[in-house]
């Protein structure tokens, strides 16, 4: 199928059949997401991949109640650094410039440069810039799981604060950003599954100059 018709196909799923998802097509999902752009190439993220029903049990009811949470086969769990640092951006380019055959002092400049501008900003700054690429990313996921038939609901409706406890997300530098439930649409109690996908249309969506 083409990418327009796979966008057409998938639907922010609302109850899912409880059926697992192969592991190969998880596997591809996250290979799309490793490869998908972020800012400079930074990555500033986590995602974790829950599949375990008691761990999904302590999160659905911080995810107001969505039934998705533990019907789903996968949960990804999207989580941006909470601030950028001069260690965590050369960890980075040191990595790329090793995986290159490259002198570690080759983009010095860059590296510098950036973390010039970085250091100067407050840290909600930093958090939010972080986050802007999650969605990014959580794009690019949601593209791959239609492109493998695999359902998804991406989700803001939780409670971040006590999402990062549960998962220990602050010790790690962390804040939770966006869920993707992954798995297979319960077609007969899905009020969704049949209704026309509707969207703005183009001449109200697109301004051109």
């Amino acid at each position: 199928m083409t990418l327009i018709e796979n966008l057409n196909w998938r639907y922010a799923t609302k109850k899912m059949n409880g059926e697992t998802v192969p592991d190969e097509k998880i596997e591809a999902i996250l290979d799309a997401i490793q490869l998908a752009p972020t800012s400079s190439g930074l990555q500033p993220f986590n995602v974790f991949i829950i599949s375990d029903k008691q761990l999904l049990a302590k999160i659905q009811p911080i995810a107001m109640g969505q039934s998705q949470i533990t019907n789903c086969s996968h949960l990804f769990v999207f989580a941006n650094w909470e601030n950028y640092t001069l260690e965590k951006i050369g960890h980075v380019f040191n990595y790329t410039l090793s995986e290159r055959g490259l002198p570690l002092e080759c983009m010095d400049n860059y590296k510098n440069g950036l973390w010039g501008r970085y250091s100067k900003l407050p840290e909600d700054w930093h958090a939010n810039h972080a986050a802007k690429q999650v969605y990014i990313v959580l794009g690019v996921a949601l593209i791959a799981a239609a492109e493998q038939k695999i359902d998804a609901t991406p989700m803001e409706g939780f409670d971040a604060s006590a999402l990062d406890e549960l998962l220990n997300l602050k010790d790690k530098g962390l804040k939770s950003a966006s869920l993707l439930a992954l798995g297979y649409r319960d077609s007969e109690n899905d009020w969704l599954v049949n209704m026309k996908k509707v969207r703005k249309p183009k001449s109200e969506l697109f301004i051109k100059l």
